[in-house]
Parts: structure tokens; sequence; C-alpha cells
């Protein structure tokens, strides 16, 4: 990994007006279709959500929500030709620990800003000072402000040796990482990379997903790991055709995602629905509507639905290898929507602290269960401080 480069500078987010104003023109001459039969979310998504989506969408205020996003502290560093942006908030307590924390598709950075003052100030949000953490949010590669994307081969082991350098450069000699969805992939594999550095990986979702179990095995499990083994087969044949358009065919969905704010938003909001919980609640009603609008501008001004697809799901390799254990000390929490099993992720992880929420929570647990994601995070690196 070329390092030649190590300057950090600050990075201030200014989207050009002309950008905004072109925006707001594409998404008042919408082109909808007519509504097909079933007009619900089995389909895709219903034609009048999207609609009600949109027209919010277009009196959406970037300009403010910009100037409240850079009161942020936000940085840029050249890693092996990339440019990686990252969040980057010390706390003033002295024994703060660093905290690495990792998003997936289709979040981003955003997804974490809520939770930078309880973590760096547990003090001042009714909490102990000695559970402080130094917090560095990274964008993946191709997404957000960590573009163009200048290379293939952002696998999972890649991402997380930049990971390590981002820290190194930032003088965090040990840390520890936290991550969802691609960050739940990330996160252990940092810790394969310098299992000497990090000293915990806590993900919330799966650390693997049991696609293949024996009927032994499943008899062994208990009615929550038997569920959420039918649950994980149900994806797979009812749910996966997302990964199948994103890992074979990035440039063409991100062909469609960049000329069309319409179809970025409805895209993301197919998943947004799906995941989160309880599974009949209107997306906008769970995770806030300000944040879906904001993180669909994001996506949508910085043209990276193509690049995000490329790097979480057609990076080339690496994901699904049987990984090695680091042996570095990890804990997982499963809310209701989630579906991993300990026993199918004990071979490859050294799993000291597991968490089951059978009802409450979804796939973004940083928006959806702020309070119990962190209390999670704290009750487990505790020991590890």
């Amino acid at each position: 990994m070329s390092t030649s480069d190590s300057t950090i500078r600050p990075f201030h987010v200014d989207i050009p007006q002309a950008g905004l104003d072109d925006l707001r023109r594409r998404l008042s001459s919408t082109r909808y279709q007519p509504p097909l039969p079933a007009d619900g979310w089995d389909t895709g998504i219903p034609s009048a959500y999207l609609h009600e989506l949109v027209d919010a969408w277009t009196a959406f205020d970037w300009a403010g929500y910009q100037q409240r996003l850079n009161q942020t502290p936000q940085f840029s560093t050249g890693i092996d030709g990339q440019t990686i942006h990252f969040v980057h908030v010390p706390s003033r307590e002295p024994a703060a620990i660093p905290l690495l924390l990792t998003h997936g598709w289709p979040g981003s950075f955003l997804e974490f800003l809520d939770l930078i003052g309880p973590l760096t100030d547990p003090a001042g949000h009714g909490g102990d000072p000695g559970d402080a953490f130094h917090v560095v949010i990274p964008s993946l590669p191709g997404f957000a402000f960590s573009t163009p994307l200048t290379s293939g081969g952002w696998t999972a082991s890649r991402i997380a040796g930049t990971w390590v350098e981002v820290m190194s450069r930032l003088g965090y000699e040990q840390f520890a990482v936290h991550g969802g969805d691609i960050g739940a992939t990330v996160s252990p594999e940092v810790a394969r990379v310098a299992p000497e550095r990090v000293i915990g990986v806590h993900v919330n979702g799966a650390l693997s997903f049991a696609t293949q179990i024996d009927d032994d095995t499943l008899a062994a499990m208990t009615d929550l790991d038997r569920d959420r083994a039918a649950r994980t087969q149900a994806f797979m044949r009812e749910e996966s055709g997302y990964i199948a358009i994103q890992s074979t065919r990035p440039g063409l969905i991100g062909a469609a995602l960049t000329d069309s704010p319409a179809a970025q938003l409805a895209w993301m909001l197919d998943k947004l629905y799906a995941w989160t919980y309880p599974a009949d609640a209107l997306p906008d009603t769970v995770l806030g509507r300000e944040w879906i609008l904001a993180n669909a501008s994001l996506y949508w001004l910085t043209s990276t639905g193509g690049s995000a697809a490329y790097v979480g799901y057609a990076h080339g390799g690496g994901w699904g290898a049987p990984p090695a254990n680091s042996g570095v000390p990890t804990a997982a929490i499963q809310f209701a929507h989630d579906v991993g099993i300990r026993s199918q992720s004990s071979d490859a992880n050294t799993i000291v602290h597991w968490t089951d929420i059978d009802d409450r929570g979804g796939h973004f647990a940083a928006l959806e269960e702020p309070d119990i994601l962190l209390n999670d995070i704290r009750v487990f690196l505790r020991s590890l401080r």
C-alpha cells in the first residue's frame, strides 16, 4: 500500500448551487411510471409514497443541512491513490480510547453523526466519563466524498488495511472498531490485518450468513436461531436481486442512479423499508425523513450510485473466503431484523459478548436504537480498556 503522501487535510462540504438547482429541476420533472397492478412494496415501491418522498426531496434544504454538517470536523487524505474522507472528533477525556466506525450500503457516514456526542462526551449526555471515545468515521472508498474511485480491488481486506493506515496517520496505536452491514465485514477484517493494534471488534448484525445449515445442526438450534436461519434463506430466495444487479453490473445501475434522482431514491427506499423494524413501518417513520433525504442527497450530489455498488458488491473477491480467526475479542448485537447466529460465526471470530434483542430494532442500529447500541458498545469495551 502506497503511503508516500500522508498529509491529512481539513475537509469542508461545499456543493455548488448549480448542482442543487439541477437536482431540484430533475426532481420537479420526474417521469413516473403508471402504477403496477399490485402497486406495493412486493413489486418495488408504492407510487404514492414515491411521489410523496420526491416532493419532499424537492423542498429539502440541503444548504441548511450542509451548514450543520460542516460543524462536524471532517478531513481527507490520500491512501493507495484513493481519496479517503473521514470524520475525526477527539474526546476531551484523558482515558478515552479511539473507536473507528464503518457504515454500509445504502447508508453513509451520516448514520453515526448523532452518536458522536454521547461517544466523545458521555458525561455531557448522562453517562460515565470512563466510557469516552475518540471517534473516527471514514467514508468507504467509492462512497460520498471518498471519491472518485481510482482503482478496483477494494476487498474487505484492502479497506481494512486502509483504515489501519488512517488510524496510524491520526497517531492512534491501539483502537477499537465497530460496524454494520459492509462495516460488519470490514471491522473484523481490520482485526485480521492488525491484530496487535485492535483491542476489540463490535458489530451490529451478522458476522457471517448461515446460508447452508444441515438438518441436525438446525434441529439443535434455539427457536430464535432457527427463525434467523429461515429468514436468511427467504432473503436469498426473494430479496437478493439487488445483489445480483449491483455485483455484476454496477456501471449499469450506476448509469440509471446517476441520471435520475427519483431512481436513486426509489432504489434506496426499497432496502430502507425491507431492513428497518417493524416490518410494516414506512422507512421515514423509523429513520427520520431528514436523514433519508440527506443520505439520498449525498449519493446524488457525489454521483456515487455506481461506485458504491462496485465497492460494496462487485469488488472482485475476498468476501466469500473463509476468514482466519484474528484472536481479537469480538462482540455482536442482533436486533429483531438481524439474522446473525453465534454458533455459525464462532470459528472465524473470538466471540466474548453476544446480545440478542428480539423485539425491536433493524439493520440501521445507530439510527433505530442508538441508546441500546451505545450501551452494548460501552459494556463490551469497558473490560478491554
